[in-house]
């Protein structure tokens, strides 16, 4: 993060119900496997923010508009799918890793993992592990790999 940075606290959005039900739902699920923890006094604070997928259930993602401004651009090369894919042909047998939610098996750096935090209707909580829609979490776990 930008060491000029200034912490924004986003305004809270309003949920449906069928949203705060389903935002409920899946902090439950998250705080069981350890991936974030409540947060009292957060100076950057993000909405939740739902997406409806094909399938008719609900996907929780974290505004993280403006933490992302703050930060600058890791420009760790990304290998080009066309690359992978020309340096695959001619061989028999290709094998596949599926890493298991790949980027939560990554923890936040705990002087950063609280720029991470987001709002519901009950609770502050924050990122112990790197979430989807960070700027720069490609680029990380691109580089672990």
């Amino acid at each position: 993060m930008a060491p000029n940075a200034k912490p924004i606290s986003q305004r809270k959005r309003k949920l449906g119900e069928e949203r705060k039900i389903a935002v409920e739902e899946e902090v439950a699920k998250l705080k069981d496997a350890g991936f974030i923890e409540e947060v009292k006094y957060p100076s950057w604070l993000a909405n939740v923010v739902m997406v409806k997928k094909s399938n008719g259930k609900w996907r929780m993602c974290v505004d993280f508009t403006d933490l992302n401004m703050a930060c600058p651009k890791d420009p760790y090369p990304l290998p080009s799918i066309d690359d992978l894919i020309d340096g695959a042909s001619g061989y028999k047998t290709l094998s596949f890793m599926d890493a298991y939610s790949g980027y939560n098996q990554i923890k936040m750096d705990a002087r950063e993992a609280e720029s991470t935090a987001f709002m519901t209707n009950t609770c502050n909580y924050f990122y112990r592990v790197m979430p989807f829609g960070l700027k720069n979490a490609g680029a990380t776990y691109q580089r672990l790999m």
